[in-house]
């Protein structure tokens, strides 16, 4: 089975399509590593600035507890 691109003029039936085809396949694995350790990289840094990540609580703390009462309470 081959794999033919009319528009890149890639076709892995050849020997050099093969090749090309694995050398851009290289290239996307070695950018997604790279985006990976970016991304690690400024989660990291961003902890060492005492930034936490996720989303903000909704409700407050009495809010919550509140609420808490309310539902064991089931009014």
């Amino acid at each position: 089975m081959a794999f033919r691109s009319l528009q890149e003029s890639i076709d892995t039936s050849s020997s050099g399509g093969k090749l090309v085809f694995h050398i851009f396949a290289s290239l996307a694995e070695f950018e997604r590593d790279l985006v990976r350790e970016r991304t690690s990289a400024g989660l990291k840094a961003a902890r060492a600035r005492g930034r936490v990540g996720g989303r903000p609580p909704m409700l407050s703390g009495d809010k919550l507890r509140t609420a808490r009462k309310l539902l064991s309470k089931k009014t």
